[in-house]
């Protein structure tokens, strides 16, 4: 046996001296001074506990203590405010814990909620100028490139069948 479990063992050796001890703890108790000293230690506290007497109360101790039950009787009832006053100047707080740990649950489910439906500010994005806008669209439109060469196309033979060009040249139109 080692000192834990001869530690476990103590207890119901000096508690119950009568009882038969087990024979692990005796063997230990023979060869472990330290646990020996703490074993005569315990065995002299208990013995000195056992002298020990309590005093009587005072011959007056019940006359006294009617008075003081009659007096609390008499004294006028406190009110729910007051009650609820002294409860939480004199508590220790256990009751209110529960309670506690609800009220702050509630808080961060709202909290939480709360930052949830609130609407960042999104950025305005940045105006282009009229130039850019235009740059940007003429790139990323198929349609106004065929349009601008269609119209290249036009003047180009526009110039070729305009009937004041032609009379300018003395060609005839045809």
């Amino acid at each position: 046996m080692d000192c834990k479990n001869f530690q476990n063992e103590l207890t119901d050796l000096v508690l119950t001296p009568g009882a038969t001890p087990s024979l692990a703890a005796v063997a230990h108790l023979k060869v472990c001074p330290p646990c020996t000293e703490e074993y005569l230690s315990f065995q002299r506290t208990f013995s000195l506990l056992d002298t020990w007497t309590a005093p009587e109360p005072t011959p007056y101790f019940d006359q006294k203590l009617a008075v003081l039950l009659r007096e609390e009787q008499a004294a006028p009832r406190m009110g729910w405010f007051e009650s609820l006053a002294t409860r939480l100047r004199f508590n220790t707080g256990r009751n209110f814990r529960p309670a506690v740990a609800g009220a702050l649950a509630l808080a961060l489910i709202v909290g939480g909620g709360s930052i949830a439906t609130v609407e960042r500010p999104i950025a305005a994005p940045v105006q282009a100028s009229a130039t850019v806008t235009d740059l940007q669209i003429l790139d990323r439109n198929e349609q106004a490139f065929k349009q601008l060469d269609e119209l290249q196309q036009d003047d180009n033979s526009g110039a070729q069948t305009n009937p004041d060009a032609s009379t300018q040249t003395g060609q005839p139109a045809s």
